[in-house]
Parts: structure tokens; C-alpha cells; sequence
């Protein structure tokens, strides 16, 4: 298996992911969106990051269960209960810098939304991966 990843001439520079992700000769592996659930199923209280560092957690589990790592992640797209681009930022650079960070240099899009689906949810992951 391969995974090619991609800046097609003509498209706007990015800071860390790729436009374009092309995968041949995979077995998929798709992650349902990752919450900030704790083990005993409750959201993790606090601020947006500390809901990030328990969806890194999560994420890096169900990868591991898939026999899968970050950098077998081909796609990822991140939920913020958000309209401020400076809140958005500070979510993308604290799952950049974390041990799940080279996951986000493949096709990546990162979007605020109006609300979750757990009360108090800040923030969700879906992951899509690919290994051999």
C-alpha cells in the first residue's frame, strides 16, 4: 500500500495538511467522530483544549485497536462549537502538536458548527484511515 500525499499546482499553500491524498491497494479503516467521552462515558468538563486532549486519546486507542497509526490516516475533519477563527486555530495547533499531530498532514478540513451532539461537547474528530 502506498499513500501519496499532494499540493496540486494552482491551489492555495497550506500550514500543515495536504489538498490531495491518494491511497492504493488499502484496507479502510473508519473511525466513528471522536468525542470527548471519558472512559465512564461523561464529556470531559473544562475548555475546547482539554476536550481536545481527550479526543486525542480516544482517537489514538481506536487506531491502535484498527492496527492502524496516524500516519496511516488518510482523512480527518474536526467539529468546533465555534465562530471565532483565533478558537478554531488554537484546536487545529493543539491536535497538530499532539501525539496523534502527523494524522493532520492528509487531507484535512476544520469547521465551526452551532452545536454537537453530547451537552456540553466542544468539539468531535472523524478519522478515516488506510493501511496495507
Amino acid at each position: 500500500m502506498t499513500i501519496e500525499r499532494h499540493h496540486p499546482p494552482g491551489l492555495h499553500p497550506t500550514p500543515t495538511y495536504h489538498h490531495v491524498t491518494i491511497v492504493e491497494g488499502r484496507r479502510d479503516v473508519h473511525l466513528a467522530g471522536q468525542c470527548p467521552l471519558a472512559g465512564d462515558g461523561k464529556v470531559v468538563e473544562g475548555d475546547v483544549l482539554a476536550q481536545v486532549d481527550q479526543i486525542v486519546a480516544n482517537t489514538a486507542a481506536a487506531l491502535a485497536f484498527a492496527k492502524a497509526t496516524p500516519a496511516d490516516v488518510v482523512r480527518t475533519v474536526i467539529y468546533v462549537v465555534t465562530s471565532d477563527a483565533d478558537a478554531l486555530s488554537a484546536v487545529w495547533d493543539r491536535f497538530v502538536e499532539s501525539e496523534i499531530g502527523e494524522a493532520f498532514t492528509t487531507a484535512s478540513t476544520l469547521l465551526g458548527v452551532a452545536q454537537l451532539g453530547y451537552r456540553g461537547q466542544l468539539v468531535e474528530l472523524d478519522v478515516t484511515a488506510a493501511t496495507a
